[in-house]
């Protein structure tokens, strides 16, 4: 019986994820007491830090919550953080846990309004070249006045419809007909080259997508959780933050389109697959079926959803409330109206944000572990000893880096924090402590496009339902995202050189914006 037991325990720890993997979460569970012990615990903190990159880096195998849950837990029981110092950055990210909780589930309720609209899109604009610069340019623009994980919900939600419509099709059913997305046996063997066209397609769409959020997230005050923080810390408003950014930004926003337009036409590291003809029927057919069944009560629920979009517009441009609030009333005002008021039919659009936000806490206490050993203390001492122009390019490189590898919101946050303390000193100037600000903005933001783990938004498609069913891996988003990480990061370093401090002189003289 214990035998048996014993070899239940094995099987069910982790699932179905491969035995090479689940050995390796042991042996960093083993690993890391005694390093510990042996290098003590600066050096096993960046261990662990890279052992739950490693974990996000995996993720198709085994979703990271178990396995980075697990390291998380150990890190508290050997001491290399405590519960009080999580729960102060769970307090910090409440406002993102609350958008997740909140703003996803309430554009589930809008994601016949937008599958509408995207279809339309998607079927008018037949060159993929124009399709991907619209996808980048609107994630961009709706990320500048929402939010990045808002905006890649919204292209999530409709990937995953057009994903759907036409395999429940190739796998030989009816519009109508229930269908599990999922599972592939099913499908039609005429029909698998073309998915698999069909996910390089949604594939490269979602990641111009995803970078179009981060150009426009790091233009004002509302587009990044970290834009608030530097922004309250700065005492900038809406207008003199965008002013402050864009002789970094607006150079990035430029180069990020080319770019776009360059993969598309280039059709390298992933890019420039089109839309199979024969799902582009498929879809057409859809939509043609979707109005011709659609009744008054339908066009009715549509209508409600398009004037619940504009409150959310309003409600985010304006900053009425914290974003999670904003999304909690448009679940009330979305449901109330449009007769959805049974509990296992709002329970659903829950389905999709609760995971990926408790994987968030757990990576609250990761940045815990950060924090309480200060593991990136070196980088910020060496940083405040350089001069100039050279600091503010350090800020720029240095933030850059860690967020790569860290959270980008937890590095804006440390860093703002360091010259805050530097300008109190009398270390810096105001004007010096105006445009480091701007260089971690710009930092944290641009550079950390490079990795899933770098940024929230990034992170949240990585763990989503979509990216399964296209086949996009952390690596796969690695390598589709190094064509932008090069080309941004170039623009943002010398715009920040070059650009910053002249423009923002011209600004002070033309009376643009006032010095502090």
């Amino acid at each position: 019986m214990a035998k048996t037991i014993s070899n239940g325990l094995a099987r069910n720890f982790l699932g179905h994820s491969p035995e090479w993997y689940k050995l390796t979460i042991i042996g960093f569970l083993i690993l890391n007491p005694f390093l510990l012990k042996i290098a003590g615990p600066y050096v096993t903190g960046w261990a662990l830090v890279l052992e739950f990159i490693f974990t996000l880096a995996m993720a198709l195998k085994c979703y990271p919550l178990q396995a980075g849950g697990l390291l998380a837990i150990e890190a508290l029981f050997i001491g290399l953080t405590n519960e009080h110092s999580v729960y102060h950055e769970i307090e910090h990210g409440l406002e993102v846990i609350l958008l997740l909780v909140f703003m996803v589930a309430g554009i589930y309720f809008m994601k016949n309004l937008l599958l509408f609209c995207f279809t339309k899109l998607l079927l008018k604009v037949k060159s993929k070249l124009l399709l991907s610069l619209l996808f980048s340019f609107s994630a961009a623009v709706l990320s500048a006045f929402l939010d990045a994980l808002t905006v890649t919900a919204v292209i999530i939600s409709v990937a995953v419809g057009f994903y759907s419509i036409y395999h429940k099709v190739a796998s030989g059913k009816q519009f109508h007909h229930a269908h599990d997305h999922n599972d592939d046996d099913e499908v039609h063997h005429l029909h698998r080259e073309d998915l698999e066209e069909f996910r390089s397609f949604l594939r490269s769409l979602l990641m111009h997508a995803a970078v179009g959020t981060a150009l426009g997230g790091v233009c004002t005050m509302v587009g990044e959780p970290q834009n608030v923080i530097i922004a309250s810390q700065a005492n900038w408003s809406f207008v003199e933050f965008f002013l402050r950014v864009a002789p970094v930004s607006m150079p990035v926003f430029v180069i990020g389109l080319i770019t776009c337009a360059g993969l598309e036409l280039t059709k390298v590291f992933g890019y420039g697959t089109p839309l199979p003809y024969k799902v582009r029927v498929i879809l057409e057919e859809y939509d043609e079926e979707e109005s011709k069944k659609r009744t008054k009560q339908d066009i009715a629920a549509l209508v409600v959803q398009g004037t619940v979009a504009v409150w959310l517009v309003i409600g985010l441009m304006f900053h009425l409330a914290p974003v999670g609030l904003i999304g909690l009333s448009v679940i009330v005002l979305a449901t109330a109206f449009m007769g959805i008021t049974e509990e296992h039919a709002i329970g659903k659009a829950f389905e999709e944000a609760l995971p990926f936000t408790a994987l968030l806490v757990v990576f609250f206490a990761i940045v815990a572990v950060i924090n309480d050993q200060k593991l990136f203390a070196p980088v910020i001492e060496l940083v405040l000893q350089q001069e100039g122009n050279t600091r503010v390019a350090a800020f720029y490189l240095a933030n850059g880096f860690l967020s790569m590898i860290s959270d980008n919101v937890f590095v804006a946050t440390v860093y703002i924090g360091e010259i805050k303390q530097a300008l109190i000193g009398g270390i810096i100037t105001r004007p010096e402590y105006d445009m480091m600000a701007v260089a971690i903005n710009t930092g944290t933001n641009i550079p950390s496009v490079a990795t899933p783990n770098g940024q929230a938004a990034f992170l949240f498609l990585l763990t989503s339902a979509i990216a399964p069913l296209v086949r996009l891996s952390y690596g796969r988003m690695v390598i589709m995202a190094f064509p932008y990480t090069i080309t941004m990061s170039i623009t943002g370093l010398f715009a920040v050189i070059y650009l910053l401090e002249p423009l923002t002189d011209m600004m002070y003289s033309a009376g643009v914006i006032m010095p502090h």
